[in-house]
């Protein structure tokens, strides 16, 4: 065969490089009997948690755990994160009966922590408040000394409404950051970074008017595009605002249709951020690939007592 006869090979553009998550950002598929009885009850009771709502990867041993974190005001929130797999869209109505279900399925659990949770409900005046208030009152009755914490959306700055949450006297009181300044328009729709500082700030001035001190709690995400500088910034901004526990973990991308991953932390990093918060002052810091807000609440709660 002559040189003229040899085939041509066009040559072929790099393959863009596939990295699947990391090994230590994966975890067991669930299907315990713990994990079955609790999806039965929840199912029962016509209740969500945000750990089915929003694909938390830690669902798995948190059930099997009997944990789990309820979320109420429905399945539809009123806001679309680039983050969040919660479906999001108009809300109809609202459930005046849910905190009673809620207060029954933590009897049925047998827990002495319980966080709550909700979507976001614009829609409504209070923001629902109101039914988060009403969780609190119910839990306590059906089970005493239960400590309750509560995941608050921002009420969009209505602090009566804020008030009605704090006046029901939760045990911990979290609203999460999520991300850094810069990334709000694209990450956390809706919401103001300097209004997220300010509830801190309200949320301790209540419970000392209401004749209490109100741990405060807040969550940041790492893998949007942040920078160290503007998360060592973020940090900074929680404690100056009060805040006692913080929260860090690694943002996954739920579905295609969600923000990516723009970086994956290694662990060693993660333990870096945690030193960093500890030396800023917070009472506990949780820094984990997969650390959610809820994630070992109670321990969080019990580590950030003063001694």
């Amino acid at each position: 065969m002559g040189l003229a006869t040899l085939p041509v090979i066009q040559p072929q553009p790099p393959r863009p490089e596939r990295t699947g998550r990391p090994e230590w950002l994966r975890v067991r598929f669930p299907g315990g009997e713990n994990y079955q009885d609790l999806k039965g009850l929840v199912g029962r009771l016509q209740l969500h948690t945000v750990c089915e709502s929003a694909r938390c990867p830690n669902i798995g041993e948190c059930w099997e755990q009997r944990t789990a974190t309820f979320m109420i005001l429905g399945n539809l929130c009123t806001r679309a994160c680039g983050f969040c797999a919660v479906p999001h869209g108009r809300p109809e109505g609202l459930d005046t009966d849910e905190p009673q279900r809620v207060a029954e399925a933590v009897a049925h659990m047998g827990l002495d922590y319980a966080v709550i949770t909700s979507v976001n409900r614009d829609d409504l005046e209070d923001g629902g408040a109101a039914i988060f208030a009403d969780s609190i009152r119910a839990l306590r009755a059906r089970v005493p000394g239960c400590k309750v914490e509560v995941l608050i959306p921002d009420f969009r700055g209505n602090w009566e409404a804020l008030a009605t949450v704090v006046r029901a006297r939760p045990d911990v009181l979290n609203h999460n950051t999520e991300t850094v300044p810069r990334l709000y328009r694209q990450v956390r729709r809706g919401a103001v970074y300097e209004r997220s500082l300010e509830l801190f700030v309200r949320a301790k001035q209540l419970s000392r008017s209401f004749g209490t001190t109100l741990p405060v709690k807040s969550g940041i995400m790492l893998g949007l595009g942040e920078t160290r500088e503007e998360i060592l910034a973020v940090l900074g901004d929680l404690r100056a605002h009060q805040v006692d526990i913080l929260t860090v973990g690694q943002y996954l991308q739920p579905t295609t249709q969600h923000l990516p991953v723009v970086r994956y932390y290694p662990p060693e990093e993660f333990a870096e951020i945690k030193r960093a918060g500890e030396a800023m002052g917070f009472r506990h810091v949780e820094a984990g690939p997969l650390v959610r807000s809820s994630y070992h609440a109670k321990k969080q709660e019990s580590a950030a007592r003063p001694a």
